[in-house]
């Protein structure tokens, strides 16, 4: 395998971005090249309110992501008196920025998430702003609850060509893995490194001939770049 100087960030924008920025200062050269685009659903709120007279109905919010923390938040300026749940800490201080006051981070993976609201006192409708498409079913975790979720953004492939010169990749997602199965020619991935932030992610890559794969030990970006482990030094 090669040293690891260049490392491939296909996660969306602006958390690409904001990744580039922590793999410089570990070292690394970042290649930033977005497999994924996020698109605000803006339709998804008045769909919603078609359903249901308002918003005093949601007793609590729940995030799978910063995306749809800000995808959410564009649309509705209500609900940050809500207590929110949230699937990691990431995601919990993207809710109290955007103004949510009382954010809780389950740390963890949707798993935990659904074990924070069943061990938390909520009476009344949970709404889960998030993916179209989402990872998993937060619904079927919690058939006591009564969570209805809300499709708010939308994450597109973005036909992005492969970098041609890249050591690591970074795969934040099952939905990311699967567009670099699509785009990266399998012959393409020897001698390079791919980390996953979950098993769930490497099932894309299976035929592919990477050197090696790593997964985080938690699904989280600082996870994520410890195993990817230390630079080799400047390109």
């Amino acid at each position: 395998m090669r040293p690891i100087r260049r490392v491939w960030i296909t996660r969306a924008q602006p958390g690409a971005a904001r990744t580039a920025v922590r793999l410089t200062a570990l070292g690394f050269t970042p290649v930033v090249a977005p497999l994924l685009a996020i698109r605000p659903l803006p339709e998804a709120l008045p769909r919603f309110l078609g359903a249901a007279p308002d918003l005093t109905t949601v007793a609590a919010l729940a995030f799978t992501s910063p995306n749809g923390v800000a995808a959410f938040a564009a649309l509705t300026p209500d609900l940050r008196d809500r207590p929110v749940f949230a699937v990691g800490d990431a995601t919990a201080e993207a809710a109290r920025d955007a103004g949510f006051a009382d954010a809780r981070s389950a740390a963890g993976d949707i798993h935990a998430l659904a074990a924070l609201i069943a061990a938390t006192p909520i009476d009344g409708l949970i709404l889960a702003p998030g993916a179209r498409e989402p990872a998993g079913d937060l619904p079927a975790l919690l058939p006591g609850r009564t969570i209805q979720r809300l499709p708010v953004y939308a994450a597109e492939e973005t036909g992005a060509v492969p970098p041609p010169d890249f050591d690591a990749v970074l795969l934040h997602s099952p939905r990311a893995a699967r567009a670099l199965a699509a785009a990266l020619p399998s012959q393409a991935a020897r001698n390079r490194l791919a980390v996953c932030i979950s098993d769930a992610a490497v099932a894309p890559l299976a035929a592919h001939s990477f050197a090696e794969i790593r997964v985080a030990d938690a699904p989280d970006e600082t996870s994520l770049l410890t195993v990817l482990g230390k630079s080799a030094g400047p390109v």
